[in-house]
């Protein structure tokens, strides 16, 4: 009888030790399945243009939410190859013209995306606004489309980034900083046609030398296979870009 009882004892826990095993491998499995979570198609920005300068701005304070924004684990740059490999070339073009690359925005996870989100419906967290959004209100952010819901970032295959003299290593002055939600971020602000070429200064603040340096980092992207945006200077996504409707959620880290 004993013995009957420890033989139906060590049936039961045999297979609650299989069913516990099912339910970690099926949590393992779904993880891997879940496209968000694959970063096996990306790459380390610098692994592939080893001379680009890195300002991640949402790894610091030093940004519109005034605060490290969520999935920023280190301050480095992802994107994924094929935007890589067009960055590359890009940057090998302007490097003949004494400029590089300085990245302050990449690969953005969903769940950063989620954080601007939170921040733009606390109407009372108005911490940054002097510094980077001083004429509008939240809700006109929005409307803008300065944040959204989704990203592009979120894709992978867009950045945000400047160029700076090799020669002297200062950025060069393109009339207008990162993230500031306002019509000086325009690529034609001010007078200038960037698909002319054309400048008719409109603004004494605002010169020819300085649309001229917009344009010559945006030629250079455009040349390459990226595509610009209406309202943001420094913004570029791959026109084919791989994953056009997967929005990423793992975090910025460097890649092994």
């Amino acid at each position: 009888m004993i013995r009957k009882y420890k033989q139906w004892m060590m049936a039961v826990l045999l297979g609650v030790s299989a069913v516990a095993v099912s339910c970690r491998s099926a949590q393992n499995l779904a993880q891997v399945k879940d496209p968000t979570m694959d970063s096996s198609q990306f790459v380390n920005i610098t692994d592939v243009v080893p001379d680009a300068i890195l300002e991640i701005r949402y790894f610091s304070t030093y940004n519109f939410v005034g605060a490290r924004i969520d999935g920023y684990e280190q301050p480095v740059a992802l994107l994924t190859r094929v935007a890589a490999d067009s960055l590359r070339a890009a940057a090998a073009d302007l490097k003949r013209h004494g400029y590089c690359f300085k990245i302050y925005d990449a690969y953005r996870p969903q769940r950063a995306v989620d954080h601007f989100m939170r921040w733009a419906l606390d109407v009372n967290d108005t911490l940054t606004k002097a510094y980077f959004y001083p004429r509008l209100t939240k809700e006109e952010v929005f409307e803008k489309e300065y944040v959204a819901k989704r990203s592009g970032h979120s894709r992978g295959s867009t950045i945000d980034l400047t160029i700076v003299d090799m020669k002297t290593g200062k950025e060069v002055d393109m009339g207008g900083t990162f993230d500031w939600f306002g019509i000086e971020s325009h690529p034609d602000y001010g007078g200038g046609n960037p698909e002319t070429l054309e400048f008719q200064q409109m603004y004494p603040t605002f010169t020819s030398e300085q649309f001229y340096n917009r344009m010559v980092l945006r030629s250079a992207m455009l040349r390459h296979g990226f595509k610009p945006l209406d309202n943001e200077w420094w913004h570029f996504t791959l026109k084919n870009e791989p994953f056009p409707d997967t929005y990423f959620n793992f975090p910025v880290t460097t890649l092994k």
